[in-house]
């Protein structure tokens, strides 16, 4: 089903996982598109980001940096939007911006949170390539992995949104890049296209002696946005002052106990202690008001130089939000994942 001008499709949470996310934990409805008041604007949905944090959103206690969705709201999220309405003297109807309008076709905004586009080419990519997601490779990776020339640096997802991009930032560099991906075709794309050294199959098996072998010199930078055995592969690798950014660790979105195995954490703390690592985590929301001018005119450049090639998985339909976002954290998506929910 397509947009219509009198009708809100929205995707509603309907009821907080239970481990996975599952078709059961979300709702399409439909209501009256909302009415704009003085100094506000009316929003089309364009494009929907949909991005592994939200799982975190999912929860009854959500992670502290931004509340909880609650059942029966819609789920959140970062969008293109057109301004169908405006009420607001900044705005004008026809104009293009970036917007948290979340998964619905229409949204009201007060307009702080808007972000014009211009002539931006591709709107979609102040999604990805040109916001959020690689905002988050730029300040974790250049802030605090401060990757040198001839290091090691390590990336799991190494195709998604935010690994392709770290990636490719440390060959800029003139740092040696091992990634990590799920499947033969991720891997030969990261080598290929975007200029990995190595790329490394997870789903191979024996990911430890492998990553050893990859990395003969030990590891300086780990780009840690995954966890699970990636980061046991990881811990015994890493050199004397290696930087571990840390801005996410989707395997364990899902878990609802402790893994089983052994405790890995006096191995890590150990490690932490004994080869003076610098583990640091980030919420990029933290960094936009320092550094996001800095992003956005040298991503702009490393882009249009060619220096940094972007990939999308556009999914077309509202609809289908909920098996995307589904597919994402079970890493399916090749490329930043996107639905396309209206007509530019």
């Amino acid at each position: 089903m397509s947009q219509t001008q009198h009708v809100n499709r929205r995707i509603i949470l309907a009821s907080l996982p239970k481990g996975a996310p599952s078709a059961r934990d979300f709702r399409l409805e439909e209501v009256p598109v909302p009415t704009v008041g003085e100094g506000q604007v009316l929003l089309r949905t364009v494009y929907l980001s949909l991005d592994p944090y939200m799982r975190n959103l999912m929860d009854e206690v959500g992670p502290g940096y931004a509340p909880p969705v609650k059942p029966g709201e819609p789920m959140v999220g970062g969008t293109v939007s057109r301004v169908v309405e405006s009420k607001h003297p900044g705005f004008r109807p026809g104009e293009v911006v970036l917007s948290n309008a979340g998964w619905q076709d229409y949204a009201v905004s007060d307009g702080k949170d808007l972000m014009p586009l211009g002539g931006l080419a591709r709107p979609s990519l102040a999604l990805g390539g040109l916001g959020m997601p690689a905002f988050t490779a730029y300040v974790g990776l250049l802030d605090i992995g401060q990757p040198k020339a001839g290091e090691t640096v390590v990336v799991a997802a190494a195709t998604g949104a935010v690994g392709a991009v770290v990636g490719q930032l440390a060959k800029l560099r003139g740092a040696r890049v091992v990634g990590i991906a799920g499947g033969a075709d991720k891997c030969r794309y990261a080598v290929e296209e975007l200029g990995f050294d190595v790329c490394l199959d997870r789903r191979e098996g024996k990911l430890a002696e492998r990553l050893a072998a990859a990395c003969p010199n030990g590891i300086d930078v780990y780009f840690e946005n995954v966890g699970g055995e990636v980061l046991d592969a990881v811990i015994p690798r890493l050199n004397n002052g290696a930087r571990v950014p840390v801005c996410g660790v989707i395997t364990n979105y899902n878990a609802e106990s402790l893994p089983p195995g052994p405790n890995r954490l006096p191995l890590l703390m150990t490690t932490v202690l004994q080869k003076r690592i610098r583990m640091e985590g980030f919420i990029i929301l933290d960094h936009y008001a320092t550094r996001f001018e800095a992003f956005r005119r040298d991503m702009g450049a490393w882009v249009d130089a060619g220096q940094v090639k972007l990939r999308e998985d556009v999914v077309e339909g509202l609809e289908n939000a909920p098996a995307a976002f589904m597919g994402l954290l079970e890493g399916r998506n090749f490329g930043k994942l996107v639905v396309r929910v209206g007509d530019a």
